[in-house]
């Protein structure tokens, strides 16, 4: 009897024993179901991506157009984009960033320079990814290390070789002696070009002079000024300029004073040659980094800012001839 009591015992502690490991076993597989939805539900997200374009032009359009292809191409109707234009204003652009944070978008776009500042200022959290931005360090205030920027921020830059447009200004237009340089002193970007190609002139025997503006009011005055004052013109890639070619046309044209442009689409408007990148490739590239970022889990402070590969030597037909410059072979005509 006693020996039929202890075998109860260990068979009801086996049994015990036995349920317990049955049990962690259930566990265990409703977590591999539950990881299995898990995985179908993430593959079945629709991401929220807010872009931010300051100002409508052609050279912003294509840049967030590419954007959007980009993603698109890689995420079909699975990505939902809330394209917002701030109008030129800074203000705009930081009312339309917060809203995005508020709105817990997965990823914020924003193309130009105040976009950027204040999507940055917006948030550390939510991932950006900025085209359209001549240097991200001065954009920025800070000093990038290896190229990252070590915040939630990275993206694509539109910065052409400052030194070769220079030395296109030198070959397009000979004689020249001055050049003046027509910006808007509120983006930083621009003045960071300024600094620069005016040491670039400077070595070509050029002397290169600043005409800032503050906003489109004293555009006029100051392009006339400018004009009026120089030999030939240079304008860099400068939103506030892009956004009123026109204006610096109607003023540089009656006077025959060319202007080389920092893009492609300032100088469809108001000038005769460029050395442009594409905008349409630096925002598609910017849209590949926000899917790696998106799908693959990589972190912007991580990666390092883009720059285009591609560059195009482009000019006016109609206004070289007018103003008597000859075009060099490796060109490419662009419509006015």
């Amino acid at each position: 009897t006693q020996k039929m009591k202890k075998f109860t015992k260990i068979l009801a502690l086996a049994t015990a024993v036995a349920m317990s490991v049955c049990s962690f076993a259930s566990c265990g597989q409703s977590n591999t179901s539950t990881d299995t939805t898990t995985a179908k539900a993430d593959s079945d997200k629709t991401y929220k991506v807010g872009i931010c374009q300051l100002v409508q032009h052609d050279a912003l359009d294509a840049a967030t157009k590419g954007f959007k292809e980009a993603l698109t191409a890689k995420l079909g109707d699975k990505v939902q984009f809330d394209e917002q234009n701030a109008s030129g204003e800074k203000a705009n652009c930081a009312t339309i960033n917060n809203k995005f944070v508020a709105d817990k978008v997965d990823l914020i776009m924003a193309n130009a320079t105040d976009s950027l500042t204040t999507a940055a200022n917006a948030t550390t959290e939510i991932p950006i990814v900025a085209t359209s931005i001549t240097d991200f360090g001065a954009a920025l205030d800070m000093k990038l290390t290896d190229g990252k920027t070590g915040i939630n921020v990275t993206g694509t830059s539109d910065l052409a070789p400052l030194d070769q447009q220079a030395q296109m200004i030198k070959d397009l237009v000979p004689s020249a002696k001055t050049c003046g340089i027509i910006y808007c002193s509120a983006e930083a970007n621009s003045q960071f070009q300024v600094d620069e190609i005016t040491k670039y002139l400077g070595k070509l025997g050029i002397t290169a002079k600043a005409y800032s503006f503050a906003d489109t009011n004293d555009l006029n005055s100051v392009a006339t000024k400018a004009v009026s004052e120089n030999d030939v013109l240079y304008a860099p890639t400068d939103n506030t300029v892009a956004s009123n070619a026109q204006a610096v046309f109607n003023i540089a044209d009656p006077a025959k004073k060319p202007l080389i442009a920092g893009e492609s689409g300032i100088c469809k408007g108001c000038g005769v040659a460029t050395l442009s990148i594409g905008y349409y490739d630096i925002g598609y590239a910017a849209g590949e980094m926000a899917y790696d970022i998106l799908v693959n889990g990589k972190d912007p402070k991580d990666m390092s800012i883009g720059y285009s590969e591609k560059l195009e030597k482009l000019y006016v037909k109609d206004r070289c001839e007018k103003y008597g410059i000859k075009i060099p072979d490796g060109y490419t005509e662009i419509a006015e």
